[in-house]
Protein backbone atom coordinates (compact mmCIF):
# COMPACT_ATOMS: atom_id res chain seq x y z
CA UNK A 1 0.00 0.00 0.00
CA UNK A 2 1.65 3.29 -1.16
CA UNK A 3 2.36 6.33 1.13
CA UNK A 4 -0.40 8.82 -0.39
CA UNK A 5 -3.15 5.43 -0.08
CA UNK A 6 -2.59 5.00 3.66
CA UNK A 7 -2.95 9.12 4.12
CA UNK A 8 -6.53 8.70 2.77
CA UNK A 9 -7.67 5.92 4.51
CA UNK A 10 -6.48 6.96 7.86
CA UNK A 11 -9.01 9.10 9.49
CA UNK A 12 -8.40 10.88 13.33
CA UNK A 13 -10.12 8.58 15.48
CA UNK A 14 -7.89 4.80 15.34
CA UNK A 15 -5.24 6.26 12.84
CA UNK A 16 -2.40 4.65 14.98
CA UNK A 17 -4.07 0.95 14.91
CA UNK A 18 -3.68 0.79 11.15
CA UNK A 19 0.13 1.27 11.03
CA UNK A 20 2.42 -1.32 9.90
CA UNK A 21 5.44 -2.15 12.24
CA UNK A 22 8.79 -0.46 11.63
CA UNK A 23 7.67 1.69 8.63
CA UNK A 24 7.73 5.45 8.87
CA UNK A 25 4.19 6.70 7.53
CA UNK A 26 3.16 10.71 7.20
CA UNK A 27 0.40 11.25 9.54
CA UNK A 28 -2.55 13.44 7.82
CA UNK A 29 -3.11 16.90 9.17
CA UNK A 30 -5.90 19.37 9.83
CA UNK A 31 -5.45 23.12 9.27
CA UNK A 32 -2.39 25.06 8.78
CA UNK A 33 1.15 23.42 9.33
CA UNK A 34 4.25 25.05 10.75
CA UNK A 35 6.97 26.63 8.38
CA UNK A 36 9.22 24.31 7.11
CA UNK A 37 12.61 24.33 8.87
CA UNK A 38 15.34 22.17 10.50
CA UNK A 39 17.98 22.28 13.53
CA UNK A 40 14.99 23.08 15.13
CA UNK A 41 14.34 21.74 18.81
CA UNK A 42 12.02 18.85 19.89
CA UNK A 43 10.20 17.21 22.94
CA UNK A 44 7.05 15.40 23.62
CA UNK A 45 4.69 15.72 26.59
CA UNK A 46 3.78 12.46 27.21
CA UNK A 47 0.88 13.18 29.87
CA UNK A 48 -0.61 15.58 27.34
CA UNK A 49 0.43 13.34 23.83
CA UNK A 50 1.20 16.71 22.42
CA UNK A 51 4.51 17.64 20.10
CA UNK A 52 6.34 20.81 20.60
CA UNK A 53 8.65 22.26 17.78
CA UNK A 54 11.04 25.06 19.10
CA UNK A 55 12.89 27.94 16.66
CA UNK A 56 14.95 26.12 13.80
CA UNK A 57 16.27 28.12 10.59
CA UNK A 58 14.94 28.36 7.29
CA UNK A 59 16.93 30.01 4.01
CA UNK A 60 19.51 31.77 6.60
CA UNK A 61 16.87 32.95 9.25
CA UNK A 62 16.50 31.59 12.52
CA UNK A 63 12.71 31.19 13.80
CA UNK A 64 11.31 32.20 17.01
CA UNK A 65 7.90 30.16 17.68
CA UNK A 66 7.20 27.56 19.36
CA UNK A 67 4.84 25.15 17.11
CA UNK A 68 2.67 22.42 18.85
CA UNK A 69 1.53 19.37 17.33
CA UNK A 70 -1.73 17.10 18.64
CA UNK A 71 -1.67 13.91 18.67
CA UNK A 72 -5.52 13.49 19.52
CA UNK A 73 -6.78 15.84 17.05
CA UNK A 74 -4.01 15.35 14.30
CA UNK A 75 -3.66 19.46 14.19
CA UNK A 76 -1.03 22.04 14.81
CA UNK A 77 -1.08 24.97 16.85
CA UNK A 78 1.16 27.79 17.73
CA UNK A 79 2.02 28.29 21.43
CA UNK A 80 1.39 32.04 22.69
CA UNK A 81 4.03 32.26 26.12
CA UNK A 82 3.84 34.92 27.99
CA UNK A 83 7.28 36.51 30.00
CA UNK A 84 7.45 36.67 33.49
CA UNK A 85 7.71 40.91 33.66
CA UNK A 86 5.89 43.41 35.77
CA UNK A 87 6.51 41.42 39.01
CA UNK A 88 5.31 37.99 37.82
CA UNK A 89 1.95 39.30 35.77
CA UNK A 90 2.08 37.60 32.00
CA UNK A 91 2.42 39.28 29.06
CA UNK A 92 1.10 38.01 25.85
CA UNK A 93 3.42 37.31 22.92
CA UNK A 94 7.03 37.57 24.94
CA UNK A 95 9.19 39.66 23.75
CA UNK A 96 12.29 38.12 21.94
CA UNK A 97 14.76 38.83 24.45
CA UNK A 98 12.87 36.67 26.35
CA UNK A 99 12.68 33.95 23.62
CA UNK A 100 14.88 34.97 20.67
CA UNK A 101 15.02 33.48 17.43
CA UNK A 102 17.41 30.11 17.46
CA UNK A 103 18.72 27.72 16.00
CA UNK A 104 20.92 24.81 16.82
CA UNK A 105 19.75 24.47 20.27
CA UNK A 106 18.46 21.22 22.49
CA UNK A 107 15.00 21.24 24.32
CA UNK A 108 14.70 18.64 27.25
CA UNK A 109 11.33 18.18 29.28
CA UNK A 110 11.62 18.44 33.02
CA UNK A 111 8.45 18.03 35.42
CA UNK A 112 5.99 20.61 33.64
CA UNK A 113 8.74 22.34 32.03
CA UNK A 114 10.48 22.32 28.63
CA UNK A 115 14.17 23.60 29.20
CA UNK A 116 16.06 25.02 26.10
CA UNK A 117 19.93 25.37 26.05
CA UNK A 118 22.17 26.75 23.70
CA UNK A 119 22.11 27.15 19.69
CA UNK A 120 23.43 30.21 17.63
CA UNK A 121 21.07 33.35 17.81
CA UNK A 122 21.50 36.91 17.34
CA UNK A 123 21.32 37.35 21.01
CA UNK A 124 24.94 38.29 22.09
CA UNK A 125 26.07 36.09 25.44
CA UNK A 126 29.56 34.81 26.25
CA UNK A 127 27.87 31.72 28.12
CA UNK A 128 25.38 28.82 27.68
CA UNK A 129 21.42 30.70 27.95
CA UNK A 130 19.22 28.10 30.13
CA UNK A 131 15.33 29.07 29.05
CA UNK A 132 12.02 27.56 29.80
CA UNK A 133 8.46 27.41 28.72
CA UNK A 134 5.80 25.95 31.71
CA UNK A 135 3.60 23.73 29.97
CA UNK A 136 1.00 25.01 32.43
CA UNK A 137 0.95 28.52 32.35
CA UNK A 138 2.86 29.14 29.23
CA UNK A 139 5.03 31.00 31.20
CA UNK A 140 8.58 31.55 29.33
CA UNK A 141 11.85 33.03 30.32
CA UNK A 142 15.82 32.99 31.24
CA UNK A 143 16.66 30.32 34.45
CA UNK A 144 19.74 32.00 36.52
CA UNK A 145 22.19 29.44 36.97
CA UNK A 146 25.76 29.21 39.27
CA UNK A 147 28.71 27.75 38.87
CA UNK A 148 31.76 27.57 36.10
CA UNK A 149 28.85 27.50 32.91
CA UNK A 150 29.80 26.30 29.42
CA UNK A 151 30.91 28.53 26.43
CA UNK A 152 27.90 29.11 24.13
CA UNK A 153 27.00 27.24 21.43
CA UNK A 154 25.43 25.57 19.15
CA UNK A 155 25.49 21.59 17.47
CA UNK A 156 26.11 19.91 21.15
CA UNK A 157 24.07 17.50 22.45
CA UNK A 158 22.44 17.74 25.83
CA UNK A 159 21.60 13.89 28.03
CA UNK A 160 19.18 13.93 30.95
CA UNK A 161 20.74 11.45 33.70
CA UNK A 162 18.93 11.65 36.58
CA UNK A 163 18.66 14.89 37.92
CA UNK A 164 21.56 16.28 35.56
CA UNK A 165 22.20 17.19 32.49
CA UNK A 166 25.25 16.32 30.12
CA UNK A 167 26.38 18.55 27.49
CA UNK A 168 28.87 17.47 25.18
CA UNK A 169 30.77 19.52 22.31
CA UNK A 170 29.15 21.73 19.63
CA UNK A 171 30.62 24.79 18.20
CA UNK A 172 30.50 28.52 19.57
CA UNK A 173 30.23 31.23 18.13
CA UNK A 174 33.54 31.90 16.30
CA UNK A 175 33.12 28.27 14.84
CA UNK A 176 35.66 26.61 17.58
CA UNK A 177 34.61 23.13 17.75
CA UNK A 178 34.73 21.79 21.38
CA UNK A 179 34.75 18.46 22.70
CA UNK A 180 34.10 18.96 26.60
CA UNK A 181 31.78 17.65 28.86
CA UNK A 182 29.56 19.79 31.51
CA UNK A 183 27.08 19.27 33.88
CA UNK A 184 23.68 21.18 34.60
CA UNK A 185 22.27 19.96 38.32
CA UNK A 186 18.79 20.39 37.55
CA UNK A 187 18.23 20.70 41.60
CA UNK A 188 20.25 23.01 42.15
CA UNK A 189 20.90 25.11 38.50
CA UNK A 190 24.57 24.38 39.38
CA UNK A 191 27.24 23.60 36.09
CA UNK A 192 30.13 21.49 36.95
CA UNK A 193 32.84 21.32 34.52
CA UNK A 194 33.80 17.14 33.95
CA UNK A 195 37.65 16.28 34.21
CA UNK A 196 37.49 13.67 31.87
CA UNK A 197 40.29 10.48 31.34
CA UNK A 198 42.14 8.65 28.25
CA UNK A 199 41.27 9.27 24.71
CA UNK A 200 38.20 11.99 24.19
CA UNK A 201 36.14 12.20 20.40
CA UNK A 202 37.35 14.27 18.50
CA UNK A 203 35.52 18.16 18.74
CA UNK A 204 32.58 18.05 16.51
CA UNK A 205 29.03 19.04 16.27
CA UNK A 206 25.87 17.85 15.09
CA UNK A 207 26.29 14.55 16.50
CA UNK A 208 23.68 12.67 18.80
CA UNK A 209 24.04 11.43 22.55
CA UNK A 210 22.49 8.89 24.50
CA UNK A 211 22.63 7.50 28.08
CA UNK A 212 22.80 3.72 28.80
CA UNK A 213 22.06 2.45 32.80
CA UNK A 214 22.18 5.87 33.73
CA UNK A 215 25.69 5.36 33.65
CA UNK A 216 27.06 5.22 30.09
CA UNK A 217 27.16 8.18 27.47
CA UNK A 218 27.19 7.27 24.42
CA UNK A 219 28.15 9.83 21.24
CA UNK A 220 27.52 8.88 17.78
CA UNK A 221 28.71 11.04 14.55
CA UNK A 222 28.62 14.35 13.96
CA UNK A 223 30.99 16.21 11.68
CA UNK A 224 34.47 19.12 12.30
CA UNK A 225 34.18 21.91 9.17
CA UNK A 226 35.65 19.13 6.89
CA UNK A 227 35.53 15.03 8.13
CA UNK A 228 32.36 13.44 8.82
CA UNK A 229 32.28 10.80 11.29
CA UNK A 230 31.01 7.50 12.03
CA UNK A 231 32.32 6.49 15.36
CA UNK A 232 31.00 5.74 18.33
CA UNK A 233 32.45 6.56 22.01
CA UNK A 234 31.26 5.39 25.65
CA UNK A 235 31.99 8.35 28.49
CA UNK A 236 31.45 6.32 31.81
CA UNK A 237 30.21 8.74 34.36
CA UNK A 238 31.69 6.73 37.79
CA UNK A 239 34.96 6.59 36.40
CA UNK A 240 34.25 10.08 34.10
CA UNK A 241 36.93 7.41 31.16
CA UNK A 242 36.28 7.78 27.72
CA UNK A 243 36.98 4.74 25.92
CA UNK A 244 36.27 3.60 21.68
CA UNK A 245 34.46 0.15 22.04
CA UNK A 246 34.57 -2.40 19.12
CA UNK A 247 31.08 -2.19 17.65
CA UNK A 248 29.35 -5.05 16.25
CA UNK A 249 26.63 -5.23 13.12
CA UNK A 250 25.61 -3.65 9.53
CA UNK A 251 28.39 -1.26 8.76
CA UNK A 252 26.97 2.66 9.51
CA UNK A 253 28.17 5.07 6.90
CA UNK A 254 29.07 8.52 8.34
CA UNK A 255 26.96 11.46 9.30
CA UNK A 256 26.04 14.78 10.74
CA UNK A 257 22.82 16.24 11.77
CA UNK A 258 20.94 13.53 12.46
CA UNK A 259 18.87 12.53 15.35
CA UNK A 260 17.86 9.85 17.70
CA UNK A 261 16.10 8.70 21.25
CA UNK A 262 16.16 5.56 23.37
CA UNK A 263 13.75 3.32 24.39
CA UNK A 264 14.84 0.72 26.53
CA UNK A 265 18.03 -0.81 25.29
CA UNK A 266 17.66 0.30 21.99
CA UNK A 267 18.69 4.01 20.57
CA UNK A 268 16.96 4.59 16.99
CA UNK A 269 18.63 7.43 15.10
CA UNK A 270 17.58 8.62 11.41
CA UNK A 271 18.23 10.81 9.07
CA UNK A 272 21.61 12.75 8.40
CA UNK A 273 24.08 13.11 6.22
CA UNK A 274 27.69 14.58 4.69
CA UNK A 275 26.52 17.87 2.83
CA UNK A 276 25.75 15.82 -0.23
CA UNK A 277 23.73 12.78 0.52
CA UNK A 278 21.08 12.40 3.04
CA UNK A 279 21.42 8.82 4.80
CA UNK A 280 18.49 6.93 3.83
CA UNK A 281 18.49 3.97 6.65
CA UNK A 282 16.97 4.28 10.31
CA UNK A 283 19.40 2.38 13.01
CA UNK A 284 18.99 1.20 15.65
CA UNK A 285 21.85 0.30 18.37
CA UNK A 286 21.45 -2.47 20.60
CA UNK A 287 23.46 -0.67 23.54
CA UNK A 288 23.85 -4.06 25.67
CA UNK A 289 25.31 -6.01 22.54
CA UNK A 290 26.81 -2.76 21.04
CA UNK A 291 25.54 -3.86 17.69
CA UNK A 292 24.33 -1.80 14.98
CA UNK A 293 21.00 -3.25 12.61
CA UNK A 294 19.19 -0.74 9.85
CA UNK A 295 15.67 -1.21 11.03
CA UNK A 296 13.87 0.23 7.59
CA UNK A 297 15.11 2.02 4.40
CA UNK A 298 13.78 5.53 2.29
CA UNK A 299 14.37 6.92 -1.14
CA UNK A 300 17.08 9.56 -1.02
CA UNK A 301 15.21 12.48 -1.27
CA UNK A 302 12.90 11.50 1.38
CA UNK A 303 12.19 13.82 3.94
CA UNK A 304 13.47 11.10 6.62
CA UNK A 305 16.85 11.49 4.62
CA UNK A 306 17.30 14.70 5.75
CA UNK A 307 19.74 16.51 7.95
CA UNK A 308 18.54 19.00 11.08
CA UNK A 309 15.13 16.59 11.52
CA UNK A 310 14.00 15.50 14.96
CA UNK A 311 12.92 12.23 16.17
CA UNK A 312 10.95 12.03 19.54
CA UNK A 313 9.22 9.07 21.40
CA UNK A 314 5.43 8.98 21.94
CA UNK A 315 3.15 6.97 23.93
CA UNK A 316 0.12 6.29 21.96
CA UNK A 317 -2.62 3.80 22.70
CA UNK A 318 0.40 2.20 25.31
CA UNK A 319 2.50 1.36 22.34
CA UNK A 320 5.89 3.49 21.95
CA UNK A 321 6.48 5.33 18.14
CA UNK A 322 9.19 7.20 16.77
CA UNK A 323 7.75 10.91 15.58
CA UNK A 324 10.12 12.33 13.02
CA UNK A 325 9.54 16.22 11.94
CA UNK A 326 11.73 18.80 9.80
CA UNK A 327 15.04 18.48 8.14
CA UNK A 328 16.58 20.03 4.86
CA UNK A 329 17.42 17.63 1.85
CA UNK A 330 17.76 19.84 -0.77
CA UNK A 331 14.20 21.46 0.41
CA UNK A 332 12.96 21.69 3.50
CA UNK A 333 10.47 20.04 5.28
CA UNK A 334 7.10 20.48 7.57
CA UNK A 335 5.34 16.90 7.92
CA UNK A 336 5.47 14.49 10.46
CA UNK A 337 6.30 10.70 10.04
CA UNK A 338 5.68 8.27 12.72
CA UNK A 339 7.04 4.68 13.12
CA UNK A 340 5.26 1.91 15.00
CA UNK A 341 7.68 -0.13 16.93
CA UNK A 342 7.38 -3.99 17.00
CA UNK A 343 7.13 -5.33 20.44
CA UNK A 344 10.85 -6.80 21.77
CA UNK A 345 11.70 -9.02 23.83
CA UNK A 346 13.44 -7.14 26.91
CA UNK A 347 17.27 -7.42 26.94
CA UNK A 348 19.59 -9.06 29.63
CA UNK A 349 22.11 -7.51 30.57
CA UNK A 350 25.58 -7.64 28.77
CA UNK A 351 27.00 -9.87 30.96
CA UNK A 352 25.49 -12.94 30.67
CA UNK A 353 25.02 -12.68 26.87
CA UNK A 354 28.52 -13.19 26.66
CA UNK A 355 29.24 -17.15 26.73
CA UNK A 356 32.46 -17.24 28.57
CA UNK A 357 30.73 -14.51 31.24
CA UNK A 358 27.63 -17.07 31.12
CA UNK A 359 30.33 -19.94 32.04
CA UNK A 360 31.25 -17.72 35.04
CA UNK A 361 27.90 -17.39 36.03
CA UNK A 362 27.07 -21.30 36.33
CA UNK A 363 30.37 -21.92 38.10
CA UNK A 364 29.48 -19.12 40.57
CA UNK A 365 25.93 -20.50 41.16
CA UNK A 366 27.18 -24.02 41.15
CA UNK A 367 29.85 -23.35 43.58
CA UNK A 368 27.34 -21.48 45.85
CA UNK A 369 24.67 -24.52 46.02
CA UNK A 370 27.82 -26.98 46.61
CA UNK A 371 29.09 -24.43 49.66
CA UNK A 372 25.32 -24.43 50.99
CA UNK A 373 25.20 -28.40 50.83
CA UNK A 374 28.42 -28.60 52.75
CA UNK A 375 26.97 -27.36 55.42
CA UNK A 376 24.65 -29.25 55.95
CA UNK A 377 23.53 -30.57 59.64
CA UNK A 378 23.18 -34.31 59.02
CA UNK A 379 22.29 -34.80 62.44
CA UNK A 380 19.29 -34.00 61.89
CA UNK A 381 18.54 -36.65 58.81
CA UNK A 382 16.24 -39.51 59.27
CA UNK A 383 18.14 -42.06 58.35
CA UNK A 384 17.81 -45.94 59.22
CA UNK A 385 18.06 -47.42 62.76
CA UNK A 386 19.99 -50.13 61.71
CA UNK A 387 23.56 -50.18 62.16
CA UNK A 388 24.62 -51.43 58.23
CA UNK A 389 22.10 -49.49 56.46
CA UNK A 390 23.49 -46.53 58.88
CA UNK A 391 27.01 -47.32 57.20
CA UNK A 392 25.42 -47.49 53.65
CA UNK A 393 23.73 -44.14 54.17
CA UNK A 394 26.85 -42.43 55.01
CA UNK A 395 28.47 -44.13 52.40
CA UNK A 396 26.70 -42.92 49.48
CA UNK A 397 26.55 -39.58 51.44
CA UNK A 398 30.46 -39.59 51.27
CA UNK A 399 30.14 -40.40 47.79
CA UNK A 400 27.75 -37.85 46.64
CA UNK A 401 29.88 -35.59 48.54
CA UNK A 402 33.10 -36.51 46.62
CA UNK A 403 31.00 -36.24 43.49
CA UNK A 404 30.25 -32.63 44.47
CA UNK A 405 33.49 -31.78 45.26
CA UNK A 406 34.98 -33.14 42.19
CA UNK A 407 32.32 -30.98 40.31
CA UNK A 408 33.29 -27.98 42.29
CA UNK A 409 36.86 -28.31 41.51
CA UNK A 410 36.07 -28.49 37.84
CA UNK A 411 33.82 -25.36 37.87
CA UNK A 412 36.18 -23.76 39.58
CA UNK A 413 39.26 -24.32 37.27
CA UNK A 414 36.62 -23.08 34.20
CA UNK A 415 35.99 -20.01 36.66
CA UNK A 416 39.77 -20.02 36.45
CA UNK A 417 40.32 -20.18 32.74
CA UNK A 418 37.28 -17.41 32.13
CA UNK A 419 39.29 -15.45 34.35
CA UNK A 420 42.08 -15.79 32.58
CA UNK A 421 40.07 -15.09 29.48
CA UNK A 422 38.98 -12.14 30.70
CA UNK A 423 42.30 -10.99 32.38
CA UNK A 424 43.76 -11.03 27.96
CA UNK A 425 40.67 -9.67 26.48
CA UNK A 426 41.30 -6.76 29.06
CA UNK A 427 45.41 -6.91 28.05
CA UNK A 428 44.16 -6.87 24.19
CA UNK A 429 41.81 -3.72 25.08
CA UNK A 430 44.29 -1.90 26.90
CA UNK A 431 46.75 -2.51 24.36
CA UNK A 432 44.48 -1.59 21.48
CA UNK A 433 43.25 1.86 23.46
CA UNK A 434 47.24 2.33 23.53
CA UNK A 435 47.96 2.46 19.70
CA UNK A 436 44.73 3.92 19.35
CA UNK A 437 46.37 7.08 21.64
CA UNK A 438 49.62 6.92 19.80
CA UNK A 439 47.68 6.86 16.40
CA UNK A 440 45.30 9.72 17.49
CA UNK A 441 48.88 11.50 18.87
CA UNK A 442 50.20 10.98 14.89
CA UNK A 443 46.88 12.38 13.73
CA UNK A 444 47.09 15.60 15.29
CA UNK A 445 51.01 15.76 14.68
CA UNK A 446 50.01 14.96 11.00
CA UNK A 447 47.57 17.81 11.23
CA UNK A 448 50.04 20.20 12.52
CA UNK A 449 52.06 19.56 9.79
CA UNK A 450 49.68 19.98 7.14
CA UNK A 451 48.46 23.49 8.52
CA UNK A 452 51.83 24.61 8.46
CA UNK A 453 53.04 22.95 4.73
CA UNK A 454 49.25 24.47 3.31
CA UNK A 455 50.64 27.64 5.44
CA UNK A 456 53.70 27.69 3.54
CA UNK A 457 52.01 26.91 0.21
CA UNK A 458 50.31 30.03 0.81
CA UNK A 459 53.26 32.02 1.37
CA UNK A 460 54.83 30.66 -1.66
CA UNK A 461 51.96 31.20 -4.11
CA UNK A 462 51.61 35.02 -2.70
CA UNK A 463 55.59 34.97 -3.65
CA UNK A 464 54.34 33.49 -6.80
CA UNK A 465 51.83 36.15 -7.67
CA UNK A 466 54.23 38.88 -6.72
CA UNK A 467 56.86 37.55 -9.00
CA UNK A 468 54.18 37.12 -12.09
CA UNK A 469 53.58 40.91 -11.33
CA UNK A 470 57.20 41.89 -11.60
CA UNK A 471 57.51 39.78 -14.52
CA UNK A 472 54.55 41.34 -15.95
CA UNK A 473 55.84 44.58 -15.02
CA UNK A 474 58.88 43.53 -16.79
CA UNK A 475 57.74 42.73 -20.34
CA UNK A 476 55.75 46.26 -19.95
CA UNK A 477 59.15 47.75 -19.84
CA UNK A 478 61.49 45.74 -22.12
CA UNK A 479 58.31 46.67 -24.88
CA UNK A 480 59.15 50.67 -23.87
CA UNK A 481 62.45 49.70 -24.47
CA UNK A 482 62.28 47.82 -27.77
CA UNK A 483 60.21 51.10 -28.59
CA UNK A 484 62.84 53.73 -28.22
CA UNK A 485 65.53 51.55 -30.27
CA UNK A 486 63.10 51.89 -32.98
CA UNK A 487 62.64 55.73 -32.25
CA UNK A 488 66.60 55.96 -32.09
CA UNK A 489 67.05 53.92 -35.25
CA UNK A 490 64.38 55.51 -37.15
CA UNK A 491 66.18 58.90 -35.89
CA UNK A 492 69.94 57.87 -36.90
CA UNK A 493 68.06 57.41 -40.46
CA UNK A 494 67.05 60.89 -40.78
CA UNK A 495 69.94 61.86 -39.77
CA UNK A 496 72.25 60.23 -42.42
CA UNK A 497 69.70 61.65 -45.27
CA UNK A 498 69.84 64.88 -43.77
CA UNK A 499 73.53 64.79 -43.82
CA UNK A 500 73.69 63.40 -47.41
CA UNK A 501 71.62 65.98 -48.45
CA UNK A 502 73.46 68.62 -47.54
CA UNK A 503 76.85 67.18 -48.69
CA UNK A 504 75.16 66.61 -52.00
CA UNK A 505 73.82 70.41 -52.29
CA UNK A 506 77.29 72.01 -51.74
CA UNK A 507 79.28 70.25 -54.72
CA UNK A 508 76.65 71.49 -57.10
CA UNK A 509 76.94 75.36 -56.10
CA UNK A 510 81.06 74.33 -56.19
CA UNK A 511 80.72 73.52 -59.94
CA UNK A 512 79.21 76.98 -61.05
CA UNK A 513 81.07 78.63 -58.99
CA UNK A 514 84.00 77.35 -61.10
Amino acid sequence: MGTEEIKKEMNAANWFSQLAYDRWVPIPVSGARPSARYKHAAAVADDDGKLYIAGGSRTGRYLPDVQVFDFRGLVWSSLKFKSKVDGGKGEENGAPEVFPATSDHSMVKWGNKLLLLGGHSKANSDSMIVRFIDLETHACGVIETSGEAPVSRGGHSVTLVGSRLIIFGGEDRNRKLLNNVYALDLETMTWDVAVTKQTPPAPRFDHTAAINGDRYLLIFGGCSHSIFFNDLHVLDLQTMEWSQPEVQGDLVTPRAGHSGVTIGENWYIAGGGDNKNGCPETLVLNMSKLAWSALASVKERDPLASEGLSVCSVLIDGERHLVAFGGYNGKYNNEVFVMRLKPRDALRPKIFQSPAAAAAAASVSAAYALAKSEKLDFSKLNLNSNGTGKNSTEQDLALEIDALKEEKRVLELSLAEVRAENYRVTEKIDEVNGTHAELSKELHSVQGQLVAERSRCFKLEAQIAELQKMMESLQSIENEVQLLRRQKSALDQEIERSAAQRQGSGGVWRWIAG
